[in-house]
């Protein structure tokens, strides 16, 4: 077995704030959805928090301050004031639920708990899950216990009311001629090497589909993409009628909309979060390279690819019947259920 590599810590600022509006919500909320501020698990722990709140919950933004960053979520002297005195205070009138996701967010669920929550973790915490009452590790983990709930992917708030809602707030999009292929482009990781020679692969794969039945292409980059591939992004011949987007200079963030109003989906393989959200739509979605990568995010998407939800990028990107990967329901019923909420 090869050792597993440990991530360079990251130098974490405490940080403690809830989403606007929240002064004038109950100051003992249904639940708290607790993470380090990241995206992907604000918007793990705030999909679950709404699908078993709806609504009623307190967003917290949490950065440890050290010791208690390094050896998060267990457990130290004097961890109650890890996440500094809001939180702190905040601890003696805990909610009935409290749901975190991430490693740092996994000591703030540990606190909630021992403050009289019930506790769901989301991802795994890397040490014995008997510490929450549940904990919701993805398939593609391999964690196992009589307390750990096992989605397919990612946990994300893709439905039909979400995509109406997208459709709804991006209509020129819908406009556009079809067939609609939206480009999802991500960002290097441990497991894939997204770099401009990928992209430019990638681009060789998706022209002659384009150019052979015309349509419209809808790209975008996230966050994590390289500037030489997004500025490969922003030079894509503009005779293909759709969109460009690498960032705020070029307006709102369309990803809703192109999930919503997509005919196919064609994505980089390097991000379990955009596949599960492109598998929760009806469109076929086709997977860039999906060989090249390694580790769990493998096991993810050979699960994918045997479930024939998703298919490798070819030159042809011929349609196939899609049955939506939604995954966020089921596990919120199975919290319901074992939790006892109404």
């Amino acid at each position: 077995m090869k050792p597993q590599r440990r991530r360079p810590e990251r130098k974490v600022t405490p940080v403690e704030h809830a989403p606007p509006g929240d002064a004038q919500a109950s100051p003992r909320a249904a639940a708290w959805t607790l993470s380090d501020g990241r995206a992907g698990n604000v918007r793990q722990a705030a999909a679950l928090g709404e699908a078993l709140a709806a609504g009623a919950t307190r967003a917290w933004a949490l950065g440890a301050r050290a010791p208690w960053r390094w050896c998060a979520p267990r457990r130290l002297p004097g961890s109650r004031a890890a996440f500094g005195p809001a939180f702190a205070q905040a601890l003696a009138a805990p909610p009935p639920l409290a749901i975190g996701c991430g490693r740092q967010a996994a000591l703030a669920t540990r606190l909630a708990g021992a403050a009289g929550a019930r506790t769901v973790q989301i991802l795994d915490p890397r040490i014995d899950p008997r510490h929450w009452d549940l904990v919701i590790a993805p398939e593609h983990d391999g964690l196992a216990g009589a307390n750990v709930l096992v989605p397919l992917g990612s946990l994300h708030p893709v439905d039909d009311a979400w995509l109406q809602a997208a459709r709804e707030a991006f209509p020129a999009l819908g406009a556009l001629p079809g067939p609609r292929t939206a480009l999802l482009v991500g960002g290097p990781s441990r497991h894939y090497g997204l770099d401009a020679g990928a992209f430019a692969r990638l681009l060789a794969r998706l022209a002659p589909a384009v150019a052979r039945e015309g349509g419209s292409l809808l790209a975008t980059a996230s966050r994590r993409t390289p500037a030489a591939v997004a500025a490969a992004l922003r030079a894509l011949p503009a005779n293909a009628p759709g969109l460009r987007w690498t960032g705020a200079a070029d307006g709102p963030n369309p990803y809703p909309g192109l999930l919503a109003w997509a005919d196919r989906i064609v994505c980089t393989p390097d991000s379990v979060n955009m596949l599960s959200e492109a598998c929760a739509t009806r469109a076929p979605v086709f997977v860039f390279e999906p060989g090249r990568v390694e580790g769990r995010p493998r096991r993810f998407l050979d699960a994918l690819l045997a479930r024939g939800r998703v298919r490798p990028v070819d030159e042809a990107l011929a349609p196939f019947a899609a049955e939506p990967l939604r995954e966020t329901a089921r596990i919120a019923a199975l919290v319901r259920e074992r939790l006892g909420l109404r």
